[in-house]
């Protein structure tokens, strides 16, 4: 489970800016759904040239949201320029920090913005076009990301670059090259490895379970019951959660979309990785 702070959970279950400006002045959109976290960053600038207005729409984690949430109060009233010299490192101590896994998120709310300004200003919509070699092809990233990313923030190891960029987290078969970049902007002949990380302490069956429920409690009831529905714990074995969908769940055409996306999401998010969901009468 992610070590959250106060202010990230705050930004998550309550985050602002969340819409869209129909007549925004600059519009970014980075990331994808394909990869797991998607963010559309929308301002509005007033006669001065401040940003007035500035909304979200993001499809991710709590990290994702929180860090969109964040990047939005961070730079209302500011100018482009003033906006501009906003960090991702800036986003993360104004969320008290990230989980080191979880500063991609950061990074992604930076990129938005840097997409929505020049958007504003070329008059173009601007996309996330892939920029040289692609090192990663889990999550689409190119070397030249890997190493605007690594100089920005001061990267030395290849569990930093994935935390970044997410690139070597998938597959891992790019985890080489990934250090092979590191060596080079270093000056190292050689090339950074993968450090091997102490496995944690698996959880117990009871633990497990109390954990589950409290995510259920706190991160997925909540979102069911706007519409009407639940969800039930029915029995818990191994890695496999047992539930039934209730109310308008229960009938639902997108009852896979909400057992995948909703309730497996949530609790591989704050429970563990491995936990698969599946429905029972």
């Amino acid at each position: 489970m992610w070590d959250y702070t106060e202010k990230v959970k705050d930004h998550f279950n309550n985050p602002r800016n969340v819409g869209v400006i129909v007549d925004a002045d600059g519009v970014g959109e980075v990331g994808s759904l394909a990869c797991g976290d998607a963010l559309k960053l929308m301002f509005k600038l007033d006669s001065e040239g401040r940003i007035i207005d500035v909304k979200f729409q993001t499809f991710g984690c709590a990290s994702a949201i929180a860090s969109s949430s964040a990047l939005t109060e961070m730079i209302k009233g500011k100018t482009l320029e003033e906006a501009q010299k906003v960090t991702n490192r800036d986003i993360a101590e104004y969320l008290g920090g990230l989980p080191d896994q979880k500063m991609h998120c950061s990074v992604m709310g930076k990129e938005a913005l840097e997409a929505a300004i020049e958007n504003y200003r070329s008059g173009d919509q601007v996309t996330r076009e892939l920029e040289g070699v692609v090192v990663c092809t889990c999550f689409g990233v190119t070397e030249k990301e890997i190493e605007r990313t690594v100089l920005e923030n001061g990267l030395t190891t290849v569990e930093e670059v994935t935390n970044y960029t997410k690139a070597g987290g998938g597959c891992g078969s790019c985890q080489p090259e990934i250090g092979k970049i590191l060596a080079r902007l270093s000056g190292s002949t050689e090339p950074a490895v993968a450090e091997e990380e102490p496995e944690p302490r698996p959880l117990t069956n009871i633990e497990k379970i109390k954990l589950i429920q409290e995510t259920f409690e706190r991160e997925v009831r909540p979102l069911l019951r706007k519409d009407g529905g639940d969800v039930e714990l029915i029995d818990v074995v191994g890695n496999r959660v047992l539930v039934s969908l209730r109310g308008s769940c229960a009938h639902c055409r997108v009852a896979q979309f909400t057992l995948s996306d909703v309730v497996q999401a949530k609790l591989r998010e704050f429970v563990s990785p491995d936990i698969v969901v599946e429905e029972v009468s």
